[in-house]
């Protein structure tokens, strides 16, 4: 495992070859790499939530067992 004093020369040598203001970009465009990264998996989640949601029964109409027929018979409940 490299000490300070390496990390250190390899940031410094890292600075030469790219300067400051390279460097500044590409720590922006990580950034915002990671950025959209974070809101496509986010928006990802909401879709998952409301595709979940729409496979759900609607909370109005319950399916009842008629005794006679066996076959389910749907009624509004009732608020």
């Amino acid at each position: 495992m490299p000490g300070i004093p390496e990390l250190l020369v390899v940031l410094l040598i890292v600075v030469l070859l790219f300067g400051t203001t390279k460097i500044k970009s590409l720590g922006n465009d990580l950034g915002s790499a990671i950025k959209g990264f974070r809101n496509a998996i986010d928006n990802d989640a909401d879709k998952t939530e409301l595709l979940a949601d729409e496979e759900k029964p609607a909370d109005n109409i319950s399916t009842n067992i008629s005794t006679d027929s066996k076959e389910p018979v749907e009624s509004k409940k009732e608020s």
